[in-house]
This record gives C-alpha cells, structure tokens and sequence, in this order.
C-alpha cells in the first residue's frame, strides 16, 4: 500500500477545473469502485480547496488594485450622475 504519496497540486486554476470536470464525469459514469469513488471525491475535495485558494487570491489581488473597494462586475449602471 505505497499510494500514500502527497497529492500534487494542479498547475493553474484552468487545469483545477478540467481536472474537476473529469473526476465528476469519472463519478458520474458509476463504473468506479467504491474505493476508486472515495479516492475521486477526496481529490476533488482537495482541488476544489486549490480553487478557493486561488480565487481568494484573486479577489485580494482585485481589491488592492481597486484601493481597497471590490468592485461589482454585473455590468450594472457606472455612477449615478444626480
């Protein structure tokens, strides 16, 4: 039982989410065994926990650029002028 090793971490958050987008294909397609089914949803918790972390980043990222006020991206209005 040598499959102990560290989980790696993905490369950037787009191969996170193609990698989350197969192992829920793999889940979904029911031809996993119960353990392979554990293994998949223990790794997708792990890269999902990666996702938050980056997307986390990203908003501090976005707030330091913005001084500090996080600025909405729904394309509403830009400034009532009244």
């Amino acid at each position: 039982m040598s499959k102990t090793a560290k989980p790696t971490e993905p490369k950037d958050f787009e191969s996170a989410i193609r990698e989350l987008e197969t192992l829920v294909a793999d889940m979904e397609s029911g031809k996993l065994s119960l353990e392979e089914s554990l293994a998949a949803y223990k790794r997708g918790m792990e890269v999902t926990a990666y996702c938050r972390k980056t997307l986390d980043a990203a908003e501090q990222q976005i707030k330091v650029l913005e001084h500090g006020e996080l600025k909405d991206f729904d394309g509403g209005r830009r400034g009532d002028h009244g």
